[in-house]
């Protein structure tokens, strides 16, 4: 892993702080909020805005997508994709209030998914957990106007459960948004930890976890940037049929 890396991981998660502690009111119609598009992460991954905000999803590393779950928006409103985009940026106006959850097309399996509530929670996607990664959870969003990537804070809603990172999910059980309010020092911290956390990794002086599937093992590669997405679908592809180790 490089330093560039190393540097670009603390730098969003210290960017992450900044943006939590600075958003705590819904965005309104004349305000443009900006969701970024990382190397595998939304920030902020939850926002709350009012009906008739513009919201810009831009690209701060590598080639992303803002698309929405068809069956995951209100009923009357249109599903927003941006398409594959590998520069500038994408806006969308969410003129129907409700919960819009949402994907990136070639990072869905690694769990870069998000949530913009519009207005208050309402529709399909208050039924169920969102089938990739984990998104906080509504009442969270309307809470706090923006949830950053990393944050600490009440509720989630995800089918596997973990705290979200920069890279996809980072472990935990259900509902595992910690249950901690959010306070902009303690994600500071957090952040300062898990930096250096990353960077032991990198140098090989923390082991890696042993308990983890195959899967889960090359997910955690893909999402430190040790693989690419080319080596990352074929890895995925042997393991599905059993003819590869993922910690090779």
């Amino acid at each position: 892993m490089t330093n560039y890396n190393r540097r670009q991981f603390l730098g969003v998660l210290g960017s992450g702080a900044v943006a939590g502690v600075g958003i705590s009111q819904p965005a309104s119609a004349q305000e443009t909020p900006v969701v970024k598009m990382g190397n595998n992460y939304f920030d902020p991954i939850g926002l709350h805005v009012e009906p008739g905000t513009t919201v810009r999803f831009e690209l701060a590393a590598g080639a992303h997508s803002a698309t929405a779950y068809e069956n995951r928006i209100p009923s009357d409103a249109s599903a927003f994709d941006s398409g594959t985009i590998s520069s500038g940026s994408f806006e969308y106006t969410f003129e129907e209030p409700g919960t819009y959850d949402y994907y990136c097309i070639p990072h869905k399996s690694v769990g870069m998914v998000g949530r913009i509530v519009v207005g208050s929670p309402g529709g399909p996607a208050e039924e169920s957990s969102i089938p990739n990664g984990e998104v906080p959870d509504s009442e969270t969003i309307v809470q706090n106007g923006a949830v950053a990537i990393g944050s600490d804070v009440e509720g989630s809603g995800s089918a596997d459960g973990g705290m979200m990172g920069p890279g996809g999910m980072m472990g935990g059980s259900r509902g595992g948004w910690g249950g901690v309010p959010f306070v902009g020092g303690a994600l500071g911290m957090l952040g300062l930890v898990g930096g250096l956390l990353y960077w032991a990794l990198g140098r090989g002086d923390v082991p890696h976890e042993s308990d983890g599937s195959a899967m889960e093992t090359l997910q955690r590669r893909y999402a430190r940037g040790e693989i690419d997405e080319e080596e990352f679908q074929k890895r995925r592809e042997r393991l599905e049929t059993g003819e590869e180790d993922a910690s090779q």
